[in-house]
């Protein structure tokens, strides 16, 4: 399967659509594509496009995961609010229930992300830049 950018790799988001790229600055997803694409060895399910916020980045701090930090052995670029980035559904439904929840870009959101967080609750903080 060829996991590049290659008009959504026959991916789906979660409104039904083809998957449409996260970021390709900095790069991000699971595979480093610039899409939240996942297959069966993502265990942290990495499917989920949000703009990252201060409030969030310090939240995910709290939470033992600096994403702030660029970790160069890692080629890691360390994140600032405004970046977006393939989150970790689990991590970004625990931000929801805290109130926290950084914004989603829901064409980039793979369907995936729908067996960690609901719907309704990513469309709730849908980002409309």
């Amino acid at each position: 399967m060829d996991r590049g950018w290659n008009g959504g790799g026959g991916a789906r988001n979660v409104l039904g659509g083809p998957l449409e790229p996260c970021s390709f600055k900095p790069i991000t997803g699971f595979f480093r594509d610039g899409c939240c694409n996942t297959d069966e060895n993502d265990f942290g399910s990495h499917t989920v496009c949000v703009v990252m916020s201060d409030d969030f980045l310090a939240f995910s701090r709290l939470r033992g995961n600096d994403l702030s930090t660029p970790r160069p052995e890692f080629d890691f670029p360390g994140l600032r609010a405004g970046d977006r980035w393939c989150l970790c559904a689990a991590r970004w439904y625990e931000a929801y229930s805290a109130g926290q929840a950084p914004q989603v870009i829901l064409v980039s959101t793979h369907e995936a992300a729908l067996r960690h967080a609901p719907l309704d609750a990513l469309k709730q903080h849908a980002w409309v830049g």
